[in-house]
């Protein structure tokens, strides 16, 4: 008896052990709000980093008119106080005088820059290569900053004709469009569309030029 006693308890299932009690997730981490930050309308620098640009007069005005915390943080007389209260009278004149002579160097540079660009033309000429054939020319966009490249991608993309940049007879870049789309053309500098912007209409010259008799 005691055998069959034994032999029935070895074939009894084996309990199962109770479940683990589950671990706590841990807390959901806090998101990061994004980090906002200012940049000057004038240099396109951080304000803190004005200085090192070459419209420090204009950054301030910007500056102290948008953001008068920052002003007072970086140009308050206590500010300046602790950024060159190590330096001597005469070292803190001389760097005054350097920023000035800096300032009125780059609004030299920028105005002369501006001038040149105000004088230059945009010249778009219908070109005929035989009875049945004209070509688009456009010269001058680089002068207004327009990347000849995208502006003839996206020529070729609107007219769905051939575009590209070229050398003209005298070595200067200029668009060369398949097809006369010179009316056209001007109407997307007029209405800005795409990289053509910031072109004065008046400062655009559209001619015409025929074929010469005999040139077959």
């Amino acid at each position: 008896m005691a055998k069959k006693g034994k032999a029935a308890a070895a074939a009894a299932p084996a309990q199962p052990e109770p479940p683990a009690p589950e671990a706590e997730a841990p807390p959901a981490a806090e998101p990061v709000p994004p980090v906002s930050m200012v940049y000057c309308k004038v240099c396109s620098y951080p304000p803190e980093y004005c200085e090192f640009g070459a419209h420090l007069t204009k950054c301030k005005e910007w500056l102290k008119e948008t953001h008068p915390d920052l002003f007072d943080k970086y140009w308050s007389d206590e500010a300046l106080q602790t950024k060159v209260g190590t330096l001597s009278l005469a070292a803190q004149a001389k760097l005054e005088k350097d920023m000035a002579k800096a300032e009125v160097k780059a609004e030299a540079k920028a105005d002369a820059a501006m001038k040149k660009k105000m004088a230059s033309q945009v010249i778009i000429k219908r070109i005929e290569r035989n009875k049945r054939k004209q070509i688009t020319s456009v010269f001058g966009l680089e002068a207004f900053d327009v990347d000849l490249k995208k502006a003839a991608k996206q020529f070729a993309s609107k007219f769905a004709t051939g575009a590209s940049v070229t050398k003209n007879p005298q070595g200067l870049d200029e668009i060369v469009v398949s097809g006369d789309v010179s009316d056209e053309i001007l109407e997307m500098i007029e209405n800005e569309v795409g990289v053509l912007k910031g072109i004065p209409v008046d400062n655009v010259e559209l001619v015409e030029e025929k074929r010469k008799k005999g040139g077959e």
